[in-house]
């Protein structure tokens, strides 16, 4: 089961390890090397360095930072997606967690990184500051999340509902004062206004190319809002949907895969260094 944790739509991730890790997890990779390169230019080099990945998934993050030396504690809040983080980077030590109670001390690692995850959260502001707080001072905390704007991938699934005529389910939005605007501005504010300093956000844009058999597995497989839409119809209307995903994907497959171009928010910060604390710029 997952942990408590104050996430919204927890629903719709929790017991779909498998199908994530076929389809939407391709696509939250693309965007791993740029945030822990923009990492790299805030703490240095992350060999030695101990580094917190928060909502693991699959443990494509936590295996490539290994790749780079760093010494890596994965925390995730379903204990599904440790087992596959667990075979995806077995030389990362793993344990159930989400923000804002990370179960970790105070000024813990030297870098904290949360890939997608902020987007996903109830409470956007308590979530960095938790990230903030296991930071070592003069670490970095680095996230990404998706823009605000309609992207190819979300468009695609809104026509495919809309042909089949699925049935939609009432959209999740936070309160307006619980939100943030999801541009590089809002990333950057709700960063600095945790108390991160040196705060620079910029925009991720990339190719995702994927099987369209194993894109469709996300939302066959109840991944994500789509998932929740797509496995909340009728059999019949399920393969309804199924033959307009693949009507419409059609024009955006190009050597045997569907390529789609992606966009996402990367802002990193620096922990608050206090009178006598500095971070160890080597283990922690």
């Amino acid at each position: 089961m997952p942990a408590s944790s104050d996430v919204r739509g927890t629903s719709n991730w929790a017991g779909t390890g498998p199908a994530y890790a076929q389809s939407f997890a391709h696509l939250c990779a693309g965007a791993i090397a740029p945030l822990l390169d923009a990492v790299e230019d805030g703490a240095g080099p992350l060999a030695g360095k101990h580094l917190a990945d928060v909502g693991c998934g699959t443990g494509t993050l936590a295996a490539l930072a290994t790749g780079r030396g760093a010494r890596v504690t994965a925390v995730d809040p379903d204990a599904e997606m440790l087992s596959l983080a667990r075979a995806g980077a077995p030389e990362a030590d793993l344990c159930i967690g989400a923000v804002p109670t990370l179960p970790f001390e105070p000024d813990t690692f030297v870098a904290v990184v949360a890939n997608f995850v902020v987007n996903h959260v109830g409470d956007p502001r308590a979530a960095v500051a938790d990230l903030m707080r296991v930071c070592a001072p003069g670490g970095v905390v680095g996230v990404t999340v998706w823009p605000s704007a309609l992207s190819a991938i979300n468009a695609l699934w809104a026509e495919v509902v809309r042909a089949s005529g699925a049935v939609t389910l009432p959209p999740q939005h936070l309160a307006a004062d619980m939100d943030f605007d999801r541009t590089e501005r809002g990333l950057a504010e709700l960063l600095a206004g945790a108390g991160l300093s040196v705060v620079e956000a910029t925009t991720l844009t990339w190719e995702f190319r994927i099987d369209s058999n194993d894109l469709w597995a996300g939302p066959a497989g109840g991944v994500g809002g789509i998932g929740k839409i797509v496995t909340g119809q009728t059999p019949a209307t399920q393969s309804v949907m199924r033959r307009e995903y693949e009507r419409l994907v059609a024009p955006f497959i190009r050597g045997g895969e569907v390529v789609l171009p992606a966009v996402a928010l990367l802002a990193t910060g620096q922990a608050p260094v206090s009178t006598g604390k500095v971070m160890n710029a080597g283990v922690s």
